[in-house]
């Protein structure tokens, strides 16, 4: 009696990609010739049936591109607001690799005597993402590790992705004419390519471990180098629970937590020009001292971004700017940014985000970050006026510095209005900016980047420079 093969389970899970990809990039294929079509014999477009077709398509992917349409859903106005809301309901996370398949993978980063180098190895992935999984273990001396582990062809997935990711933008391009996205493609695409590269994210862990290492309230994960491949990222288990679980805690340990955050997020920027560039809230959880929220274990550093110090000087020119009604140096502060070309017109437009965005850090008082608000609708509305001004005044192109720093401001804020903190945020960025300097600036991220053995590409696109 014949027997059946056994089941490749690897080659299955590339085969049903590449069935996805092609179901994905017909249906949106769909999508924008019923669009174009309906432009061209001048009928009304309808974006919530499109916006709702866009997220069908999508959804059937639990890979990078999903990674890529929510992170396009959480950059107001990169999107109209009837894609983003739907976008914004898709799941990231992706079917877990079962033992057999895991056992392939960790043998194909670490050798054949892979399992005698842990104590123990967690068979179940303790979390499972976009792009990989995660594991726990325990190694000989005890130590609790997490190991993240790369799931296969995830390169030709992620270049895949993108070229969806392209048709997306090109399609907003052509019936949408405000805000001109190439250079937001190009920085998107240019952070979810180094995702993959785990050898960096540890560079990046490092770099933070250093950064943070006087701040108690923020704990980062320690690397373990001889378990850590291009692949498999080994470091340190830290211990927390969910952010979320403190939303009905006490005002006084939501505001210790929220202040745990706004340091994690502040300090590094306006200190060594670089930002955590994913405040998505799995990246996060709560550790504890005698049973009361003591501060927050930072866990992802796939999207880190580094800026070029000026970049910074051009955030709090910007801030002084609006403090003083001062127009020339708001626009100074658009101009070191990358933003060229603005006509009067446009700043007024810019200065509506901006204002919302500075908002909190302007007000000298204890407030919520925005009060009757909810996460999901958090900067919506701007967003919606800002859109609708530059329709009719732009186009603008987008610098692609700014597209993590905005998306993480934004992200940031939803943090703080899950926590419903109220805090005196003016006060908190103040102390995180007093006595700044480009020149310090520039020395301190030189000292971090040399620290950790980070080579950042050129100043202001994480470009080759070598520190």
């Amino acid at each position: 009696m014949p027997v059946d093969p056994p089941r490749d389970d690897e080659r299955n899970r590339f085969t049903g990609r590449m069935t996805r990809y092609a179901r994905v990039g017909a249906g949106m294929g769909g999508i924008a010739a019923r669009m174009v079509g309906s432009r061209a014999l001048g009928r009304e477009i309808d974006p919530s049936r499109n916006a709702q077709e866009l997220a069908q398509a999508l959804g059937g992917l639990k890979g990078p591109i999903m990674k890529v349409a929510q992170l396009m859903a959480t950059i107001p106005d990169v999107l109209p607001p009837e894609y983003a809301a739907e976008l914004t309901q898709l799941q990231s996370d992706a079917p877990p690799m079962g033992w057999a398949f895991v056992k392939r993978r960790m043998t194909a980063e670490l050798g054949a005597g892979w399992q005698s180098r842990f104590k123990e190895f967690e068979h179940q992935p303790a979390a499972a993402a976009s792009l990989g999984q995660v594991h726990r273990a325990i190694d000989h001396d005890g130590t609790e590790l997490a190991c993240k582990l790369q799931y296969p062809e995830m390169a030709s997935a992620v270049e895949a992705d993108l070229g969806q990711l392209s048709v997306l933008f090109s399609l907003h391009r052509r019936m949408d004419t405000a805000i001109d996205t190439r250079e937001m493609a190009e920085e998107i695409a240019a952070r979810v390519r180094e995702e993959l590269d785990y050898e960096r994210e540890a560079k990046h862990m490092a770099l933070y471990d250093a950064v943070l290492a006087d701040e108690p309230r923020v704990r980062v994960p320690k690397l373990r180098p001889e378990l850590s491949t291009r692949r498999l990222l080994t470091m340190t288990w830290l211990d927390g629970k969910k952010l979320l679980d403190y939303r009905d805690h006490s005002l006084e340990e939501r505001n210790h937590l929220a202040a745990s955050m706004f340091k994690a997020w502040w300090q590094p920027f306006s200190h060594q020009a670089i930002i955590h560039g994913d405040p998505h809230l799995g990246n996060y959880t709560v550790f504890e001292e005698e049973g009361r929220p003591a501060g927050i274990n930072l866990l992802d550093y796939g999207c880190v971004r580094i800026f070029p110090p000026r970049f910074v000087e051009g955030v709090i020119e910007l801030y002084r700017g609006l403090q003083t009604d001062d127009r020339e140096r708001i626009v100074s502060a658009y101009e070191t940014w990358g933003f060229r070309g603005l006509s009067n017109e446009l700043i007024d437009i810019l200065n509506i985000w901006a204002r919302f965005i500075y908002g909190p850090l302007l007000d000298d008082r204890t407030r919520a970050i925005a009060d009757g608000i909810s996460p999901a609708q958090y900067g919506r509305g701007e967003a919606y006026r800002v859109h609708m001004a530059l329709k009719e005044k732009g186009p603008v192109t987008v610098p692609r510095e700014f597209v993590f720093m905005d998306r993480a401001a934004i992200g940031l804020g939803g943090v703080f209005l899950h926590l419903r903190a109220e805090m005196n945020f003016h006060r908190l960025f103040n102390e995180e900016i007093d006595g700044f300097s480009v020149d310090t600036v520039t020395r301190n991220q030189a000292a971090a980047l040399r620290a950790a053995n980070l080579v950042v590409e050129s100043a202001g696109s994480n470009s080759r420079q070598g520190h």
